[in-house]
Formats: C-alpha cells, sequence, structure tokens
C-alpha cells in the first residue's frame, strides 16, 4: 500500500508539473531572469503548491499515523551548516544554468528530446559520485 501510495503522489507530482509547465525550461529561466523580461508563473505555481501543503502539514500533525499505518515522521531536526548551504547553492546554481531540477527532469524524460535524458543522468552520475566521495572519506586511512 505504501509504495502505490508513493507511486501515486509521484506521478500527481509529475502531472502537476506538466500542466503548470515547470518542466520547460524556458519557462524557469524566465522566472530567474529578473532583470529581463520576467515571468512570474513560477511564483504562482509555488503559491498554489505551498497552501494546500501548508494545510497537509496541520492536519498530519494531529495525526498519530498515517493513512498507510505507519508513524507519522516529525519536523527535521537537522542544522544548518556547510554541507546544506553548499548543497542548496549547487542546487540553485544548476537550476539557474539549465532550468530544470530534478522532478522536472524526472517528469519530461519521456516527453522530450534528449535533453531530459542527458539532465537525468548527469543527476544520477553526480549523485552517485557524491555517495563514493563520501564513503571513501568515512574510510579509515
Amino acid at each position: 500500500m505504501r509504495g502505490l501510495t508513493a507511486g501515486l503522489s509521484g506521478a500527481l507530482f509529475g502531472l502537476g508539473l506538466y500542466v503548470s509547465d515547470m518542466v520547460n525550461p524556458a519557462r524557469v529561466l524566465a522566472f530567474l531572469d529578473v532583470a529581463g523580461d520576467w515571468d512570474p508563473t513560477l511564483a504562482f505555481v509555488m503559491a498554489g503548491a505551498l497552501i494546500p501543503m501548508a494545510v497537509a502539514w496541520r492536519v498530519a500533525a494531529r495525526r498519530g499515523r498515517a493513512l498507510c499505518g505507519a508513524e507519522m515522521p516529525g519536523p527535521p531536526k537537522g542544522r544548518i551548516d556547510g554541507r546544506l548551504i553548499g548543497g542548496a547553492a549547487l542546487f540553485g546554481l544548476g537550476w539557474g544554468l539549465v532550468g530544470l531540477c530534478p522532478g522536472p527532469a524526472l517528469a519530461i524524460i519521456g516527453l522530450t528530446d534528449a535533453n531530459g535524458w542527458i539532465f537525468a543522468a548527469s543527476m544520477i552520475a553526480g549523485m552517485l559520485g557524491w555517495g563514493a566521495a563520501m564513503a571513501m572519506r568515512s574510510r579509515p586511512a
């Protein structure tokens, strides 16, 4: 049941990205171009996603268990550190250069030319490379 819920949630997320045209790198880059021909569409999409999500978190906070029976996770207890800031900066840099982030890239894999595949392959290679670097770093010398 949990896998089905996750799959349906991912499909709904991808459909939302597609319907709102957030899978179009040109639209995202136009949003980031505040000095040129700025397109505020992405701000409306973000607000439209944040409002129901805020309501969902309020409802979820009152529940003891998820609909699929698992315990509800609490808020993350992490701290803001150099790794978080560096990762956010790297994410923003890639998003600004290409106009894609992981969600839209995966949503367009089957819908476009090779650009979605190239981005997804690069993203996966980066994740694997980071995992390998962290594994090597944690090994004793």
